[in-house]
Formats: C-alpha cells, structure tokens, sequence
C-alpha cells in the first residue's frame, strides 16, 4: 500500500510508503494510476516509496515460500545459513506471540 497526494485536477503528484499530512489517500501499488505516473516521473524518489512499500509484503511472500520448501522436506532448516536461520525463528516467535495476543482478545469480547 502506498499514499498519494492529488492535484487539484485529481492527478497524482507525489507518492509515499507511509502516510503524511498531505497524502492520506492509499492506493495499491498495482493500481494502474500509480503504476502510470511512475513510470513518467522523473523523480526517483517516488520509486523508492513504492519498492519500501511493496517490500514487507514481499519478506512475507517469501518467509511462506521457504517454511514451504521446509515442510516439504525440498531444503532442510539447517541447510540455511546461520543468520538467516535466526531471522527466520526470531520473526516466526514473534509471529506466535502476536497470534497469542489475538487469540486471547478475540473470542470473549464481554469482558471489555
């Protein structure tokens, strides 16, 4: 997801990873608009906005794709270097503890 900010004709004349005072709109980072006015801007700035933005989505896409080599036994745990390892059980312990947090908040709602 990234923000835009509009003119006054509508047209998008800046984009952001994050929201700013001035650019509250979000957009898909596939929006063909978007995808547009990158391409005839000028400004490199812009693009970096949309590759920090697409970048989360993208360690998700592939944090999945290698528990799925793993689970299918295609590559063992081990097989990975030391430091990528340990990203990988750090953010799969905080995932746990998130999914816990949820879990612990979801079902009752009269107790708030």
């Amino acid at each position: 997801m990234a923000y835009i900010q509009r003119d006054q004709q509508g047209n998008i004349i800046a984009v952001f990873d994050s929201i700013q005072d001035d650019a509250q709109e979000s957009i898909s980072i596939e929006a063909p608009e978007l995808l547009d006015f990158l391409t005839l801007s000028e400004n490199s700035e812009d693009a970096r906005s949309i590759l920090s933005s697409s970048d989360v989505a993208l360690i998700r896409v592939l944090e999945d794709l290698v528990n799925t080599l793993i689970d299918k036994k295609v590559i063992l745990f081990t097989d990975l270097p030391l430091a990528a390892r340990e990203k990988l059980a750090s953010r799969e312990k905080i995932r746990g503890h998130l999914n816990s947090l949820e879990d612990l908040m979801g079902d009752d709602h009269g107790i708030l």
